[in-house]
């Protein structure tokens, strides 16, 4: 298995980025799914520069972006999002995509089950035809309740992947699996079939091996099933502003570059913008752990 991280965790150039993980040891980048964000020709350029590759994006589901909206507008736009954020990783020539299906944030339905589940199926059809086209697989990754009412658990992740199409699969998270799954090894044994990208973080979202999840148990179900695709870091350090904070320098009080929809999406999972020196802790902290725990 090759190991990834996500970028949306701190606004910083992708020049930056780029280098920072290639220094790291990483393999690829799962590029955050801002595609107004990136000329794909000059990211493209620097993957190579920096011997890295795209695995994939992660769509942000800020705001009006809601598969399984009410309005057919706002849904006909968020399907476009998607589509928009698929079509960015083909440029980059990249392989996958988690997508969220609803707000992330939005907490209270806009409507009866059944209606939002079959809007849920048909918006991810339509992005499942054209993901397909593409050669781009698409993940629906289960988030926990305290930031979605819909799709918490790996068994309702693949209830709509069956009903989207054979090739869509699912993208699990450690981190939300350790609050809503009943048993992590077996949640991940069960989507042997359609697993396509897993996600790593701590119990407590901190790097890997920062908190006390069973990671070899992890790694040996992934090994189970014999998933060989990509293990992506996608820590969020949760926000601590007491004495108490083991990090005080952690807190970026005066983030650059950081745009209004990054901070929403941050503080949406409890977080804040983190200063360069932690953000790099955490980095190498994650890929260290990683490249011992898979020797």
């Amino acid at each position: 298995m090759e190991i990834a991280i996500h970028n949306w965790m701190r606004a910083e150039s992708i020049e930056t980025t780029l280098a920072r993980i290639s220094g790291l040891g990483y393999d690829k980048i799962e590029i955050q799914g801002s595609p107004e964000l990136y000329d794909s020709t000059h990211v493209l350029s620097l993957l190579k520069t920096h011997n890295l590759t795209c695995w994939g994006a992660v769509t942000l589901m800020l705001e009006d972006r809601n598969l399984l909206a009410k309005d057919a507008t706002k849904r006909k736009k968020s399907i476009q999002y998607v589509k928009d954020v698929i079509q960015m990783v083909n440029r980059l020539e990249g392989h996958m995509v988690s997508v969220v299906p609803a707000t992330v944030g939005k907490l209270v339905p806009e409507g009866r089950p059944e209606d939002e589940w079959l809007l849920a199926v048909d918006a991810l059809q339509e992005i499942y035809e054209y993901s397909e086209k593409l050669g781009i697989l698409i993940g629906i990754e289960p988030i926990n309740r305290f930031e979605t009412y819909f799709i918490n658990r790996s068994d309702q992740a693949l209830a709509l992947a069956t009903e989207v199409g054979p090739n869509c699969g699912v993208c699990l998270d450690t981190f939300h699996m350790n609050i809503e799954e009943i048993d992590m090894v077996e949640s991940i044994k069960n989507s042997k079939d359609r697993l396509v990208g897993f996600h790593v973080a701590d119990n407590n979202r901190m790097a890997p091996g920062m908190g006390h999840l069973p990671w070899t148990d992890i790694l040996n179900a992934l090994k189970s099933i014999n998933y060989d695709r990509i293990l992506s870091v996608e820590f969020c350090s949760p926000l601590d502003r007491t004495p108490a904070n083991p990090y005080p320098n952690s807190i970026d009080e005066q983030p650059e570059n950081l745009s209004p929809e990054q901070r929403k999406f941050l503080e949406d999972h409890g977080s804040s913008a983190v200063t360069e020196s932690f953000y790099q802790m955490l980095s190498e902290n994650s890929i260290q752990f990683l490249r011992k725990l898979l020797s």
